[in-house]
């Protein structure tokens, strides 16, 4: 036919893509002979230019051969990588749906030009039509031939193929065309091919594995529309298929065999996906840890509840804290109540008696009938409110504290974004911060009250107001200087009842959660009796106070004792501490204190401040209340300023320890001024026995030993018992660490608003080990982990905030920083390193 002499790479795509469907329905018996040459012909008609009778065949200009040229080379590199892409493919889908059929191998990297059989084939080219300047090409009849298992016939097989003269004509590397006569065992399902790229293109929409079928048209409309969007098949070793391209896969160009292996190969991702390094609780039972046989047991006897000594109120205290600063700042009115230095070390600001109780006078008027009245959102007995004052203003906390005790109205103490460090961290998703404000919200807290300089430096809008913290309610900021003073005839509400909360303190949870615990006034009033005959508190005393005074033991005791006793307090501020060390000492020799509130840490700046002890002198010191007491390393500071300043009058006896937790409060204090042998301890103690929870002596020089010093003895009036850290509150034996917990009348009542925690925390009734209760009366967890010693001396080894289990044995991580210091105790271990 005259057909036959049109080289097929010179038709359109289209064109050879019809050619290809009728081979195709030919060889399925779709049409007949004649309609098949009948549809061939119509086809090429267009592009079977005979030439003129009697006139030889015209040579092609120069441009025009070169241009022929390209373009059948741009045709026989994309037949040439489609053809292994289908061999690829099919081989897949083979694997993947008939198991039982061997699979080849796949290759690693195209077919090299040496193929046995490639210069058979190429030889043959050559002798056919040696003058033609085509590359080795695969037509679309050979690909769909290839794709149905295979050539039908050797004639077809030949046929397909074009002949040309070798690529190293135009210098260009050999190209593969190895898998012509490449027959897949087993390849009965024709339609494999185009069912697997089908699937492929609705792979983001049909999560099911491709359907292998005999439905020819269906494979042939999929081959059609889906050769050019298929990119390297791999097949891993779970018969996954993979490199499956997108509909918008671009086309392929002139790729070496090295260039696409690499391609291939980023492909695959680096490392296993993040889920395969680890196995859930769900996949796989834990193996749970082994328990030691060697392991120490405890082998005492089971515990007995232990009381402390009883409490004998003195005569001649106050009824209440509103009875104390009514008697001192109307008896004592000149004296002063509170001394604050300034920046430079000197005590300029004084509050006396008679002020503090007049400025409180005022403040409980103007909260009761002037604050929000024109807006509707007054302040009434009961409500709560913020105090946000600075760390360095006490005598305006003072006076808003015992302001809203007077008014009947409930203070919350929180702290304050002056500093603009403190404000970002506050409004960048601070936990700590948005807690407080999450607390502020609960306790339904309308109103803040704040002093005058400490207002100017909020942060505000352009309009003037202050802004809104995230995480906090909307507040109404009253500044509670400058206020107006109340009639003579005003007297404040009717006595409140005393199990209504007085203030609310908030502490930090081990889960992170902000909470706030709610202390009566009968907690209140109880608590200052109990510190005043435990500390030996009198009238007209002076104290100097390092602490925070809005919390804990800073509050405690520079807030509420300082008052109920009529004492003088001396604020030393954070700021000043840090640029002088030593001027709590200065404040102790200069005023002739008799009592000094510091930590740990403020003893070891101290230290440090060697050029100033020349002139310190503590012989007035009859305590020194070390408020971090409970922490092991306390131990060497106490040591290391007892030698340091034994000279200069501090006696042992005066150093006291203590122990406290927001929700028991004051949970032991070593008593003053005693000297038995009985009035201290001291244990060096195993720490591989402490981490299995017993109690067991060890050797002074051992490596391994931790020393304790006891935080003193339990409180007046009180009683503890130790129950087991986990499982049911059952009582430890004599040799065994657990948590201390304390009945008293001064610990909190709960946590606000939160009924489900406050009965685990503050209502725990301790059981015998036969599971029988000890007694009827309910005993609060203070957080602390310790034991008891002899005589109620009171030993904490760590907090259950800082324990860590691993396996069965429990490390605490104050006895990690306590280790390092006792290596190196002049060094500073810093938060985070």
């Amino acid at each position: 036919m005259a057909d036959l002499e049109i080289d097929p790479s010179h038709l359109p795509e289209d064109v050879r893509e019809k050619l290809a469907e009728l081979d195709l329905e030919l060889s399925e018996g779709d049409i007949t002979q004649k309609g098949y040459e009948k549809k061939r012909t119509r086809l090429l008609a267009p592009y079977n230019k005979q030439p003129a009778q009697g006139a030889g065949p015209s040579a092609p200009s120069p441009s025009t051969a070169a241009h022929r040229r390209a373009q059948r080379r741009l045709t026989r590199e994309d037949n040439r990588y489609h053809s292994e892409i289908r061999t690829e493919a099919v081989m897949q889908a083979l694997a993947m749906h008939n198991k039982k059929v061997p699979v080849m191998p796949l290759p690693s990297k195209r077919t090299s030009v040496n193929y046995p059989g490639q210069q058979q084939r190429r030889t043959e080219r050559h002798g056919t039509d040696s003058s033609s300047d085509d590359d080795s090409v695969f037509d679309e009849e050979q690909l769909r031939g290839f794709s149905r298992g295979g050539a039908r016939d050797s004639g077809a097989s030949s046929s397909s193929y074009e002949t040309g003269a070798s690529p190293h004509h135009y210098g260009e590397r050999p190209r593969s065309q190895g898998y012509g006569d490449f027959r897949i065992p087993g390849n009965t399902a024709r339609h494999a091919l185009a069912d697997v790229m089908q699937n492929s293109r609705h792979s983001h929409h049909i999560s099911q594995p491709p359907d292998v079928t005999n439905n020819a048209k269906s494979s042939r409309q999929t081959d059609r529309v889906g050769r050019f969007n298929q990119s390297s098949v791999r097949m891993t070793a779970t018969g996954a298929v993979t490199g499956l391209a997108d509909d918008d896969a671009p086309r392929h160009g002139k790729v070496s065999a090295k260039i696409q292996q690499l391609l291939n190969t980023l492909k695959r991702p680096k490392r296993r996906p993040l889920k395969e390094y680890f196995v859930d609780e769900e996949d796989a039972t834990l193996e749970m840890p082994s328990t030691d046989p060697n392991a120490p047991k405890p082998e005492g006897s089971e515990l007995t509840p232990v009381a402390g000594e009883q409490l004998v109120i003195p005569s001649g205290l106050p009824r209440n804290l509103e009875a104390a600063l009514q008697r001192y700042g109307s008896s004592t009115y000149k004296a002063n109540a509170i001394t604050v230095l300034d920046q430079n070390g000197k005590p300029s600001l004084n509050l006396t008696y008679g002020k503090l109780l007049n400025r409180s006078h005022k403040i409980a008027y103007n909260l009761l009938n002037k604050v929000g009245q024109k807006e509707g959102i007054g302040v009434k007995q009961g409500d709560r409110v913020a105090l946000v004052y600075p760390n360095n203003d006490p005598i305006s906390y003072i006076c808003a504290f015992y302001g809203c005790i007077t008014a009947g109205v409930v203070p919350v103490p929180v702290e304050v974004p002056l500093t603009k460090r403190v404000y970002q961290r506050i409004v960048q998703n601070d936990a700590g911060g948005q807690g407080v404000g999450f607390l502020l919200g609960s306790l339904s807290v309308n109103w803040a009250l704040t002093s005058e300089a400490c207002f100017k430096g909020l942060p505000k809008s352009n309009s003037g107001e202050v802004l809104v913290f995230k995480g906090w309610p909307k507040l109404n900021w009253f500044v509670t200087e400058n206020l107006s003073k109340a009639p003579k005839d005003w007297q404040a509400l009717s006595r409140v009842s005393d199990d209504v909360p007085a203030y609310i303190e908030y502490t930090i949870n081990k889960d992170g959660s902000t909470v706030g615990v709610t202390v009566t006034r009968n907690t209140m009033l109880s608590h200052c009796r109990t510190l005043t005959v435990g500390c030996n508190y009198t009238e007209g005393e002076v104290m100097v106070c390092v602490l925070d005074f809005k919390r804990e033991v800073g509050l405690w005791h520079g807030i509420l004792c300082s008052v109920f006793n009529g004492m003088h307090v001396i604020f030393i501020p954070y700021s000043l501490m840090k640029v002088d060390p030593a001027s709590w000492m200065k404040m102790v020799t200069k005023y002739k204190a008799s009592v000094a509130v510091v930590k740990s840490r403020d003893m070891h700046w101290g230290l440090l401040a060697q050029k100033d002890h020349k002139d310190i002198n503590f012989t007035s010191l009859r305590l020194l209340l070390v408020a971090d007491g409970a922490n092991p390393w306390s131990l060497t500071s106490c040591d290391s300023f007892l030698s340091a300043f034994q000279s200069k009058g501090l006696r042992p006896e005066s150093i006291c320890p203590c122990a406290s937790s927001s929700e028991a409060l004051t949970v032991s204090v070593r008593r003053p001024g005693r000297t038995s042998s009985s009035a201290t301890g001291r244990g060096i103690l195993s720490m591989q026995g402490l981490s299995y929870g017993v109690v067991r002596v060890d050797s002074e020089n051992s490596l391994t030993s931790l020393t304790l010093q006891d935080c003193g003895q339990v409180m007046p009036g009180a009683v503890m018992v130790v129950i087991k850290l986990d499982g049911a509150p059952i009582l430890c034996k004599t040799d065994e660490v657990g948590e201390l917990c304390v009945c008293a009348g001064y610990t909190g009542s709960g946590y606000w608003g939160l009924q489900g925690i406050t009965s685990a925390t503050f209502q725990v009734e301790p059981l015998h080990a036969d599971g029988r209760p000890i007694g009827d009366n309910l005993y609060v967890r203070t957080g602390l982990i310790g034991f008891l010693g002899p005589g109620g001396l009171v030993f904490v080894c760590g907090s259950k905030e800082g324990l860590m289990q691993i396996g069965t044995r429990r490390h605490n991580t104050d006895d990690i920083i306590a280790t390092v210091l006792a290596v190196e105790p002049m060094k500073f271990i810093y938060r985070g390193r």
